[in-house]
Order: C-alpha cells, then structure tokens, then sequence
C-alpha cells in the first residue's frame, strides 16, 4: 500500500499502522491484563484447532481488534482498500469465534476497540494541535 499508493497509499498506510498499535495496546496490553476470562470449553468444538489456541486471556480478541483498526483507519483516505481489507477483517474475526479461541463477545469487544482506535487515531492530530498553546 505504501510502496505502489502514492502519497495516499503512505497516508492510509500509516493510519492504519498506528491505529492497529493503539488497538494492540489497549486490547493486549490493558484489556487481556485486567480480565481473566478463559477460552471457550474445548468439548465445543469438534476439531483439533483448538489444542492450537493460545493460553492468554479470551477477553478481547486482540486479533480482531487489530484488523477492525487497520481497516476502519484506512478506509477514510482511500476506500477501494478498506474495501478490499473489509473481507479478510471480517474472515479474522469470524476465525477467532470458529476455530475456539473466543466467544463472539471477545470478537465484537475487540472491534469496538479497534474502531476506537481507528478514531482516535485519526482524530488525535487535530485534538493535540486544537489544546496546544
């Protein structure tokens, strides 16, 4: 994106970077801390994916969140991407709930904070600029 977009591509590129790093640390880094919810019972799920799931905390879907961020922050600068990024975001979170790793409440969490991210991401230049002396 960055490399064959031009300066839009480099834009939404970056956006979508620093929003997914703020997703990233609010979901992984606080959230997964603060909540210690466990993954769903293997008994649920009739495959062996679930003996590959990790050992951290259900609650939010950090991987979810990362790519709601990435998408929603690309979106605004150039919509045929965010587009095209909506399918494999919605394939993450989708996976997350399949495969056994969360509850569909861990995936819809994680998608609230990676729109938030993705909003304060774009909207944090204009509010620091707005409270500088």
């Amino acid at each position: 994106m960055a490399w064959l977009g031009g300066w839009r591509g480099r834009k939404a590129a970056a956006t979508g970077l620093a929003a997914l790093v703020a997703a990233q640390l609010f979901s992984n880094g606080l959230c997964k801390q603060l909540a210690d919810r466990p993954r769903p019972p293997k008994e649920w799920f009739p495959h062996d994916e679930v003996d590959d799931r990790p050992d951290s905390s259900s609650f939010p879907s950090g991987h979810t969140a990362a790519a709601v961020a990435f998408t929603a922050a690309v979106t605004p600068t150039w919509p045929a991407v965010g587009a095209l990024c909506a399918v494999p975001c919605a394939m993450v979170a989708l996976e997350r709930v399949q495969s056994g790793a969360h509850y569909p409440s861990d995936v819809a969490t994680g998608a609230a904070i990676g729109l938030a991210g993705a909003w304060l991401t774009r909207r944090a230049p204009r509010l620091i600029l707005r409270h500088l002396p």
